[in-house]
């Protein structure tokens, strides 16, 4: 089926600038990288309360179910026309009663006609196409329907045809988007996309496929015949799963009967494609490796573990490709599983979405409902080059869980208006949905497979930020770091609401483990971790990307933070000034308590010594007044609190003062691809920086070496001096009263600045004179 429109200008937004030069970086003050409220007329008067977070709209619905009675001989096809817009669907060759069961949709916003004719023609292979009837509606008649009403009944209508026979069966109303047919329907503001573009216009619902860890354990193996049995073998085991492949080390044992006891961890999707490929070889050379046997299975063999109970382990014939009669069977010793009690890692555990385990019989009940409705953007870049002048097709997608969420495009806007609205399960209130904004590059392109969907910009937000049962409506600034500097590519404007089922039910998961039990009774390292996460990710991207239509691989990379690993100077900084915005308040007490021991403020310093007095005689009156105090600091800040969630802050991310070098650094390929000189540069800025990091670490390390020579007779007169301090601390201590020595300690620690010296104390020259290792580096 074909859509188009007559005047392609219909659909274009006044004010639409041109597409922005490369390395222009527009001036934007500080507020237009806040949170804004809106205001959106939510609902409506008939509006179904599962679409009550979206702006009603209005379209006009026409269902094209069959004909029948038609000329012999005809290749009909229907051809709805509203206004300026042309609506055909697919034509049939030779067919008396053609059935196509196709519906289109018109927004009523921009309907320009008063009518609505539909034509059943003739597709003529040469020439015009001649129509063979017609049916008109007024407008002013039709029906309007809104579920949870019935489907409107299609009826028989009687073509008014030059030949005087044939029906049509039609269903004509008026609806909103909360119509079953508007998913599924082809609609108006689409009619630009042609070929294989109509399809990448529609909104979807994905769901990413069940992913498993695949645990190999390579056991040992027997009757490992080498090729040349005149030198002793040097045997490993490569094991493949799909694209993932790992290797045993050569066994220690030069034998026939090599033992390696390995554990590999592999990610697998459901439904299994792959097979799980064992490969026996054997190092003949440094650069060559003769086969020696090999083993294929499919994943269906495999247990599926729901704990961390022991698996029984098999053993296998390998097969075995040489010259001659096999004699032998070399047989492999393994133990494999897919393991059900662990949450296979997609995207980063600091803006994870779904803990729960693979295993269903696993799962828990949720404890919310998440609501999102994606409204609209506003002042969207162009992103491309259309008739002369900048524009952008934007789609949304969000992502949370195991549910990915994609927006119809809107072609040929600015502003595009979505009003969809979506709903999730939450099992956690302690994760994150992520929603993405993308320019559609694949509305039929000339060269399909080599456009790659351009990023508009992405938001996300924290569940556990979110007051229960509240309606919030903000427009979030959509920012994306280019080459040239941070930029606001516009903003998505959203209706969120989070609604919790049961409260006891939440309070019970803030302190349950954050990822299933078997995350923690049998830990995966780091390195798994990180490379399973990539090969998971890859899994996920290559299945949805065989979706109709496809959420293509870069949609998916960007959702789920592929690049976040990487090295960036401007991330470093700002994890950097985030430790030291913590240490802040660390510094503000010091510098509180220097004070009082300064008395700069008497009288601050005269409350301090009450309150002391009073927790040394009272001293069962300290823990209470420590949690009273942050009883009665929490009711003040709650005064204060954020009223809207979370979003993208440039000053936060380093991003708003960050060097041209650092970001060409930070979107450079891996392996490099720029200049040696370039390259060189940046190494001796890394090992500048890396020079003051390894200070720092080294005083920390020599901190602590001090403190453990204490007793190490290392140096045989300080330890000999802190022994004897200790035996004397210790008669002290024993015949005075601690009331007596918290008193005198907190007193000489208060006393007035007459009475201090300007040296070091005594236990500090002390310290400092200690002994330590780094005497013994070279």
């Amino acid at each position: 089926m074909n859509i188009r429109l007559r005047n392609r200008h219909m659909n274009h937004e006044p004010g639409t600038g041109p597409v922005p030069v490369p390395g222009s970086v527009p001036t934007l003050r500080r507020d237009d990288y806040e949170l804004k409220n809106t205001h959106p007329h939510l609902g409506g008067e008939r509006l179904t309360s599962t679409y009550d977070l979206v702006e009603q709209t209005y379209h006009l619905y026409v269902r094209v179910v069959k004909a029948k009675e038609l000329p012999l001989g005809a290749d009909p096809y229907v051809e709805i026309r509203l206004g300026n817009y042309r609506g055909r669907t697919n034509h049939f060759e030779k067919k008396t009663n053609p059935e196509w069961n196709q519906v289109f949709a018109f927004s009523k916003d921009r309907v320009q006609s008063s009518t609505l004719e539909v034509y059943v023609k003739d597709k003529e292979m040469f020439g015009r196409d001649e129509y063979i009837g017609r049916v008109v509606f007024d407008l002013n008649e039709i029906p309007t329907r809104v579920p949870p009403d019935s489907p409107l009944a299609a009826q028989w209508y009687r073509v008014e045809d030059r030949r005087g026979h044939g029906e049509i069966m039609l269903a004509v109303w008026m609806g909103t988007q909360a119509d079953e047919a508007f998913p599924e329907a082809w609609h108006s503001d689409a009619s630009f996309a042609h070929g294989e573009g109509v399809f990448n216009v529609r909104s979807k619902v994905y769901v990413s496929p069940k992913l498993w860890y695949l645990r190999v354990n390579v056991i040992e193996a027997q009757d490992v015949i080498p090729n040349d049995r005149t030198r002793a073998p040097e045997v490993s085991v490569k094991v493949e799963v799909g694209n993932q492949m790992l290797r045993t080390k050569i066994s220690s044992t030069r034998t026939m009967h090599p033992l390696w006891n390995e554990d590999f961890m592999f990610v697998v999707a459901e439904p299994f494609e792959e097979h799980l490929v064992l490969t026996i070889e054997d190092r003949v050379h440094p650069s060559r490796d003769e086969v020696l046997g090999v083993l294929s299975l499919p994943m269906t063999v495999f247990e599926k573990r729901l704990d961390h109970r022991p698996v029984h382990s098999r053993w296998f014939n390998l097969e075995r490709h040489g010259v001659g009669e096999m004699k032998f069977s070399s047989r492999v010793h393994i133990r494999v599983c897919l393991e059900g009690g662990y949450h296979v890692l997609d995207e980063s555990t600091l803006y994870i979405s779904d803990q729960r385990p693979t295993a269903k019989q696993l799962w828990k009940r949720p404890c919310g409902i998440l609501e999102v409705g994606i409204l609209g953007a506003q002042g969207l870049l162009p992103m491309k080059m259309k008739d002369g002048r900048g524009t952008t097709d934007a789609y949304c997608v969000a992502k949370y869980g195991q549910k990915w969420v994609r927006t119809r495009t809107i072609l040929d806007t600015l502003s595009p208006r979505w009003n969809e609205q979506y709903t999730w399960e939450v099992y956690d209130p302690c994760t994150v949905i992520t929603l993405g904004v993308f320019d559609n590059c694949h509305l039929g392109a000339e060269k399909p497979g080599l456009e790659r969907d351009s990023r508009i910009g992405k938001v996300r937000i924290r569940l556990s930020t979110l007051e229960a049962h509240r309606i919030y409506t903000n427009a979030y600034p959509l920012l994306v770091l280019h080459p040239s500097g941070v930029k606001k590519m516009g903003e998505l404007q959203l209706a969120v609401r989070f609604t919790t089922l049961s409260l006891a039910n939440m309070v019970y998961l803030y302190g349950h483990p954050l990822l299933p039990k078997m995350h923690y009774l049998n830990p995966l390292t780091v390195n798994q971790v990180d490379t399973l996460r990539y090969q998971a990710m890859n899994i996920v991207a290559a299945r949805l990307g065989r979706a109709e239509p496809p959420l293509r691989k870069e949609v998916v990379e960007y959702m789920l933070d592929v690049d976040s690993h990487m090295w960036s100077m401007r991330r470093s900084k700002a994890n950097f000034f985030r430790i030291m915005s913590l240490l802040s308040g660390l510094f503000s007490i010091s510098k509180w308590f220097n004070n009082v021991k300064e008395w700069k403020n008497p009288i601050t310093t005269v409350l301090v010594h009450i309150l002391f007095l009073i927790l040394l005689w009272y001293p069962e009156l300290i823990l209470p007044t420590m949690c009273l105090y942050m009883f009665l600091i929490g009711l003040w800040n709650y005064r204060f609190r954020a009223r809207h969630p979370p979003h993208m802050d440039p000053k936060l991310s380093w991003a708003e003062a960050v060097h041209p070098d650092e970001l060409d650094e930070e979107f450079d390929t891996f392996p490099t691809s720029r200049p040696p000189d370039t390259v060189r540069m940046r190494y001796d800025r890394i090992r500048s920086i890396a020079g003051r990091i390894q200070t720092v670490v080294g005083d920390i390390a020599t901190q602590g070496e001090r403190l453990g020579s204490l007793l190490s007779w290392r140096d045989p007169r300080a330890t000999s001096l802190f022994v004897v301090f200790s035996l004397c601390s210790a008669v002290v201590l024993y015949v005075t009263p601690f009331r007596v020595v918290a008193l005198v300690t907190g007193l000489y620690m208060l006393r007035h600045p007459r009475f201090r010296s300007k040296l070091p104390s005594v236990p500090s020259n002390f310290f400092r004179r200690l002994p330590a290792k780094s005497d013994s580096l070279l």
